[in-house]
């Protein structure tokens, strides 16, 4: 069974998209899909860093914890939400934070807004930030328009058939590119 990191990247409070964070990991252990683990960046509460894990000096405990969880993960999925046209502060700290760890590591993408456009200003800078440090993108996303109307706190989907069956066309190609990967 593979494991899969979820990085929920909202650190705001109130955030909706951390809701869809709690959707995939109980949607993937529901099915027997994989083991999933969120990876919290509120919880996390890292500094801005200012410079890569490898060259600091004294890196923190919380740092090197991350790296090993992405290190040690099958493939990830980022929920992100859409704040100005691009991806939070947070997100974008931990992805310079790592490097030849994101290398050649599987990465899907669920995007959310509370607009009508699912977060896909995102979406593209996302797929933009990881193709060019060498991840694998796969070509599915999950965005999700009027988050807030469509994940109660908790992850669970206010209509649960059409949210499932937009979730087992993102995780069917998301697991057969790991498939693909490990051969």
């Amino acid at each position: 069974m593979y494991h899969i990191s979820i990085i929920s990247s909202s650190i705001r409070i109130d955030r909706k998209s951390h809701n869809v964070a709690l959707y995939f990991q109980e949607y993937l252990k529901t099915n027997k899909l994989a083991t999933a683990e969120i990876l919290d960046l509120k919880q996390y509460n890292f500094p801005v860093f200012d410079e890569r894990l490898k060259n600091q000096k004294s890196p923190s405990l919380e740092a090197l914890e991350f790296k090993n969880k992405i290190i040690a993960s099958d493939a990830i999925i980022i929920v992100s939400p859409e704040y100005n046209g691009s991806i939070p502060a947070s997100l974008k700290n931990v992805i310079d934070l790592l490097y030849e760890e994101w290398q050649n590591k599987i990465i899907a993408f669920s995007t959310v807004s509370s607009g009508d456009f699912g977060g896909l200003e995102a979406l593209t800078h996302l797929q933009f930030i990881f193709c060019k440090i060498g991840s694998i993108c796969i070509s599915k996303n999950f965005p999700v328009s009027k988050v807030e109307e469509k994940f109660d706190n908790f992850g669970k989907p206010t209509n649960k058939k059409e949210t499932d069956d937009f979730a087992k066309i993102f995780i069917d190609e998301f697991l057969k590119c790991i498939e693909a990967s490990k051969k």
